[in-house]
């Protein structure tokens, strides 16, 4: 029998199931590994907004980090929202202590919604503490504007463009996200890497069930990761599982504005 291989998240609720530590937790379960998971925030939330945020204490999300690290051995990591800078600085400590292989990090900043859900004092904290231990960095376009100070990218180009600023922020590799190119029928992703720039692309679907994707994408490449797979082959194995689910995501009734994409599409027959 494999070894089943173990991935934790690190991140905040989704009392609605679509994002957060929920979504993660079925994007590890639909590829095959184990999830355990470490909340750093409680949201009140559904499809079409976030009513309250409730951060955890540092000093209760180090307990979930060492009971976590200290019994279980992880091959992956997934960090998700962080909320404030005094749980940026505790996630970046522990994870400096116990050095897990791989570290994603999906910079979760605004929600579907638009409501905010990370700190603007924490940007600098997380581009410090956290971004130098990432394995992959993943943000989408209004997050990589954020995090480098720059125009948000309206084309492919000016995505090419703001590669360079993106891998000064200290990741080993961006992932770039093209889905807020809603003009084009084409989505574009970029993998930016120390010796490359890979350029991945696939057909727009047209769906509003979108509520999620950056948290699922992210799960899923470190669940691949996990399993041993290079970097660009995670990617792109992520991408082609994450496009079923968006496909499949009418087949889900779930709430009346941002609905969740299908996780389990390959498993609910």
């Amino acid at each position: 029998m494999a070894e089943i291989r173990r991935v934790l998240t690190i991140a905040g609720s989704d009392s609605g199931g679509g994002a957060g530590i929920q979504a993660d937790l079925k994007t590890f379960s639909a590829l095959g590994v184990y999830g355990a998971s470490v909340i750093c925030a409680l949201t009140a939330q559904n499809t079409r907004e976030v009513r309250a945020i409730h951060a955890a204490p540092p000093a209760f999300i180090q307990a979930q980090l060492e009971a976590v690290f200290e019994d279980i051995q992880i091959d992956a990591v997934k960090i998700g929202m962080l909320a404030d800078v005094a749980t940026v600085k505790c996630v970046a400590a522990q994870l400096r202590r116990f050095a897990p292989p791989v570290v994603v990090i999906d910079p979760v900043m605004i929600a579907k919604s638009g409501d905010r859900l990370l700190a603007s004092e924490a940007i600098t904290a997380l581009c410090q503490e956290l971004l130098p231990l990432a394995t992959l960095l993943t943000p989408n376009l209004p997050e990589a504007a954020v995090l480098t100070g720059l125009p948000e990218p309206d084309s492919l180009e000016a995505m090419q463009a703001m590669m360079a600023p993106l891998m000064t922020l200290g990741a080993q590799a961006v992932l770039l996200k093209g889905g807020h190119l809603e003009h084009s029928p084409v989505c574009y992703d970029l993998l930016g890497m120390p010796e490359q720039i890979q350029t991945f692309s696939a057909p727009r679907i047209m769906t509003g069930n979108t509520h999620g994707t950056g948290c699922t994408l992210a799960s899923a490449v470190a669940a691949l990761l996990a399993k041993g797979l290079p970097l660009p082959n995670a990617v792109a194995g992520a991408k082609h599982w994450l496009s079923g689910a968006i496909a499949a995501s009418s087949m889900l009734d779930v709430g009346q504005g941002h609905g969740p994409v299908h996780h389990f599409y390959q498993l609910w027959q």
